[in-house]
């Protein structure tokens, strides 16, 4: 009986411990290290919306008219579509959605500025095709007037769980010719864009509302119940759900009572005016039901806006909430509108005085999704039941995250900021995953610019104890035997801060271990090992990871033999090259062992932009480095979709579209075109998508690594050289790259595969844009025109060129526009803190010619002369100071040969 009670109290006690540990983060909130952020793809450029999919993968797009993917599997990002676009000012590729349907129908929906001289923005349908976007299958289904380079395009785009699809529109409006209160300049002859009342609070504009429409499935739409005018009422647009707004950037809809959430980027007034009205305030909206919200005759909780007379600048009246008013003569809707709807929260660039922890400062609110647990599985990662019917806001420009919570009656009721300690730059967008955790788009640092801090992370949570990450590397990979390895742990960590025990299994049978965390071991067995190294917490959590290691077979050993400098090359002329090869098992090419005809040499010229393709996929290995820039854009464009290297998916591998076309001299052009015009029939049935997105010296190339799988092919043949002699400098005309490559197929030893190895020399055009430097500290690629420049926005910012040959380099010459700052350049010798080699006078407008044009002009720079290949540093140094408004430029660095 004893016994049984005793048993009894521990099984309560066990449930009752088991039911507390359940809950434990339905009322108490989890402290932030219970969440991780996880990156998952960085330097994107001008990133604007995203979807995540079911299985993870994340569509996302670009202003400049991206439409790209995300695969989790490979950790790379793909490009599926592209959109030519208008992106000037606010313009571009704004918005992205899924259809409610998209796993059987792969629609989705963009909103865009279509490139050319008509002043509109669409929104249209897409269909994915094996996940490429087919610009064939586009239906418009509404065009907006907009007045290009300006302001507040909005375009963000939602469902709601009843299938109707949500769009915010700007108000297509100045801030700048009514001192930053409400723009409503009615005077004669004055640019359409100054009065808000033609849009925002123009019953017959979609501009300044959020519309809701339903799509139906022949690219129309209809009218749902409950907008705010219905179908019919004259003077109006029946799309119309909430007007009135200035820039509803980003919104969502609660996925279970319909309600809509916007963030509103209100006017930049710093202060209240007793004729004008109040100063700016940004808001974050809720909207119950279809309203007007106010702009552009209140703000904030229906703070009033004077009628403001243009002409005789004199103030007249206030505006009443109650019943609002449009007298404009741009008016083309009905005058008396619905009664003003104050917003749910409202804060000015100070301290808010209702919603004081929202800090100061520069302001951009955006509405984030609302979490509810059980929408979700019961996943290690979803977030807890303490954010179960809260929304998430974040603001772009003061980088933060907050939880709005609510009462029963779906009122506001309180607010607190999520992971304060995390660093968000410039949150753009945000989204549940099917698992529960939270994707964030970040935009980065700096408007209008490719940030290298902009990027995808996914927010996971964690309710115990977490699994520690391993991280190994390897000094070597290959080799004959005996072959001693040094390898690595670092970077292997635990979040919950555990003490962590390492396990190397070097032959990965079990038959040699280590438990040391960074080991060296000699392999005497010839083969193909998988090392692997386990990393185990204290409570016995553990993750590996594994490193191939082969053994038996020493890599060749390439030179290229070279007189000049490295790095560049100046005007037209011939220099002289030899190739050496040696390999451990096979002999010399000097000795006779290798035969010269074993031995690939190739003479390429990449036009501008492809030898930074090339430098990020250096590491691997091919004979031709023009193939291996194909490789990597066939993988970026989507093709591996449906073609394997080697094995047919839904179209047939490179290597048979490589053979049967190897004897066919017409093949590159025939295969280039196919590729831009899609269509079918060779390979059965099944037709290929256009890819006319693609430029086309992309698809050449592409072409030409498809072809170059057969070795009989044309394009193997094609720019060999002998592994002495003469290469011509003769194919540029502006920028690009030559570059000289050799490489080796050894034949293999003790029953190892033959390794290829390759040297290359690349020569690159000494006019080189600055935005293609290698390292940036306290620096933005800003876009300016057709091109980037570069941005110094602090004291000592810098960028880098890694490994640049110093012989006979005299001088760089600098193209700046010192846009108002001054200062000065050191360049320095492979760090930051190394020797100075070369420093320019203080710069200013003061330095600039007078007789120079543009916006451009030159400043030298002498080097000392050094013979030998080295990092340099460009620093930029400054006493009156640069911040991310007004920041000193450079666009280009030409680098002077004696």
């Amino acid at each position: 009986m004893r016994i049984t009670l005793k048993l009894s109290f521990l099984l309560i006690l066990i449930m009752s411990s088991c039911k507390r540990s359940e809950e434990k983060y339905v009322f108490e909130k989890p402290d932030e290290t219970r969440f991780t952020k996880i990156t998952l793809v960085e330097k994107l450029d001008e990133p604007m919306e995203i979807e995540v999919l079911k299985d993870g993968r994340v569509l996302f797009i670009e202003r400049k008219g991206k439409i790209r993917m995300y695969e989790p599997e490979t950790g790379s990002v793909k490009d599926i579509g592209f959109i030519p676009v208008y992106f000037e000012a606010e313009d571009g590729l704004l918005g992205l959605a899924k259809d409610p349907d998209f796993y059987s129908n792969h629609w989705i929906y963009l909103y865009y500025s279509p490139e050319g001289t008509e002043s509109i923005n669409r929104l249209s349908r897409f269909t994915l095709v094996d996940d490429i976007m087919d610009m064939g299958s586009e239906i418009v289904m509404l065009e907006i007037p907009q007045f290009r380079g300006c302001c507040h395009s909005g375009g963000s785009i939602e469902f709601d769980s009843k299938g109707n699809l949500y769009l915010s529109l700007g108000d297509d409006t100045t801030p700048f010719e009514s001192d930053n209160y409400n723009p409503i300049d009615e005077r004669p002859g004055r640019p359409e864009n100054v009065d808000a009342q033609r849009s925002s609070s123009n019953s017959n504009d979609l501009r300044g509302a959020i519309i809701r429409i339903k799509p139906q499935k022949d690219g129309t739409y209809t009218i749902p119940d409950g907008n705010l005018f219905p179908v019919g009422t004259p003077d109006t647009r029946p799309e119309i759900y909430v007007m009135g707004n200035r820039n509803p950037f980003r919104i969502s809809v609660d996925p279970k009572n319909g309600y809509l959430y916007w963030g509103e980027v209100g006017p930049d007034a710093q202060f209240d005016s007793l004729g004008r009205g109040p100063r700016g305030y940004d808001e974050v909206n809720q909207a119950k039901k279809a309203g007007f919200f106010g702009w552009p005759y209140f703000i904030g909780d229906n703070k009033p806006y004077w009628y403001y007379d243009f002409e005789t600048q004199e103030s007249v009246f206030e505006y009443d909430p109650n019943v609002p008013v449009n007298n404009s003569p741009n008016n083309t809707g009905v005058k008396v509108l619905p009664p003003a709807q104050e917003a749910m929260i409202w804060y000015p660039y100070a301290d808010s005085e209702e919603f004081p922890m929202l800090g100061s400062g520069g302001r951009n609110a955006m509405a984030g999704p609302v979490f509810y647990h059980d929408l979700f599985p019961n996943t290690e990662v979803k977030f807890p039941k303490y954010y179960d019917g809260k929304l998430f806001i974040y603001d772009w420009m003061r980088n933060w995250i907050f939880t709005v919570s609510f009462d029963k009656e779906g009122n506001y009721a309180g607010i607190e900021e999520f992971m304060p300690s995390t660093r968000f730059y410039k949150p753009m967008d945000m989204q549940f995953g099917a698992d529960g955790s939270l994707y964030v788009l970040e935009y980065g640092t700096y408007w209008s610019a490719q940030n290298d801090d902009s990027g995808i992370y996914r927010i996971e949570f964690s309710a115990g104890n977490r699994k520690p990450v391993a991280k190994a590397s390897a000094d070597q990979q290959q080799g004959a035997a005996p072959l001693t390895v040094r390898f690595d742990s670092d970077g292997s960590f635990d979040v919950d801060g555990d003490e962590l025990s390492f396990e190397w299994d070097f032959y990965g049978d079990g038959s040699e271990i280590s438990n040391l965390p960074n080991p060296a071991f000699t392999f005497q067995r010839t083969g193909e090992f998988k090392t692997t190294l386990k990393v185990k917490d204290g409570e016995g959590l553990e993750s590996q990871v594994m490193i191939p290691i082969t053994v038996g077979n020493q890599p060749p050993n390439v030179a290229i033999e070279w007189q000049g400098n490295r790095s560049f090359y100046w005007g037209r002329t011939k220099m002289p090259y030899r190739v050496n090869v040696e390999d451990q098992e096979d002999g010399s090419l000097e000795n006779g062992d290798i035969s010269p005809q074993e031995v690939t040499v190739t003479w390429e010229f990449l036009e501008e932009g492809f030898d930074r393709v090339l430098a990020a996929e250096g590491h691997q290995q091919t004979e031709s480095s023009v193939s291996l820039i194909g490789q990597n854009l066939t993988i970026k464009s989507g093709c591996n979709a449906c073609h394997g290297v080697d094995n047919a998916s839904v179209g047939p591998s490179y290597k048979q579209v490589a053979e049967h076309y190897e004897t066919n001299q017409e093949a590159a052009t025939y295969l280039a075109e196919k590729i831009t015009q899609g269509g079918g029939g060779n390979w059965g049935d099944r037709l290929m998508p256009s890819h006319a997105h693609l430029p086309e010296k992309d698809i050449v190339l592409m072409v030409d690594y498809i072809l170059s799988l057969s070795p009989l092919s044309s394009v193997n043949q094609k720019n060999k050289l002998d592994v002495a002699g003469l290469v011509p400098f003769d194919r540029h005309k502006d920028r690009g790259t030559y570059i000289l490559t050799a490489s080796y197929r050894d034949k293999g030893a003790n029953g190892i595969a033959p390794i290829l190895r390759r040297e290359q020399l690349i020569l690159r055009n000494p006019l080189v844009l600055a935005a293609d430097a290698d390292l940036f500290k306290g620096t933005a690629k800003a876009n300016f025109g057709d091109s980037r420049v570069i941005k110094f926005t602090e004291n000592q910012s810098y960028i880098g060129f890694q490994n640049i040959d110093l012989t006979d380099l005299t001088q760089l010459t600098l193209s700046i526009d010192p846009n108002r700052r001054m200062g000065w350049f050191e360049l320095r010798l492979g760090s930051l803190e190394g020797p100075v080699i070369g420093k320019t006078e203080v710069i200013g407008n003061q330095n600039r010619p007078e007789n120079s044009k543009g916006r451009w002009f030159d400043v030298k720079l002498p080097i000392q002369s050094h013979e030998k290949r080295a990092d340099l540093y460009l620093v930029f140094q400054t006493e009156t100071g640069v911040d991310i408004w007004n920041s000193f430029f450079l666009n280009t660095l030409y680098f002077k040969g004696s």
